[in-house]
């Protein structure tokens, strides 16, 4: 029978030197066009305030909230491994992530997500249903091939 949690890992800050396990962890969900692709400088930046997922050594998870004012921030860069996904490890990222904006006392904190069902699981709801949604423009190309 297959654990529907995973128990033997830990959640811990981000450190620059996880910064190239980061970027190999979400590498597939930028292939996949789930992720925005990221320098290993702007994951460093996101580091800051950003949380490991890890299991015997591995990193199996990342997620960090980028802070842009006291009244709002926002959690970014959510991944887990694959092969553990569904197990808690997104949950707690997304946790770690909430005490992270509630400790520095901002106000709200927003995901931009496809996610929507487990985001709303963790807590997050629109903050103006039915009246605001947000809306994007591309002022440079999202992707170097699209140069």
């Amino acid at each position: 029978m297959t654990s529907s949690t995973v128990d033997d890992f830990e959640i811990r800050p981000a450190h620059l030197s996880d910064a190239p396990a980061i970027q190999a962890l979400v590498e597939p969900y930028v292939r996949q066009r789930v992720l925005l692709r990221r320098s290993l400088d702007e994951i460093r930046d996101l580091t800051r305030n950003g949380f490991i997922a890890e299991r015997n050594g591995r990193v199996i998870g990342f997620a960090a909230v980028d802070i842009y004012s006291k009244k709002l921030a926002e959690l970014q860069c959510l991944a887990v491994a694959q092969d553990v996904q569904r197990k808690g490890v997104g949950r707690r990222l997304v946790q770690a992530c909430i005490d992270c904006a509630r400790k520095h006392q901002v106000l709200e904190l927003m995901a931009i997500t496809a996610a929507e069902e487990f985001f709303r699981e963790c807590g997050f709801d629109y903050a103006l249903p039915d009246q605001k949604k947000a809306l994007f423009v591309n002022t440079r190309p999202r992707y170097p091939a699209e140069d």
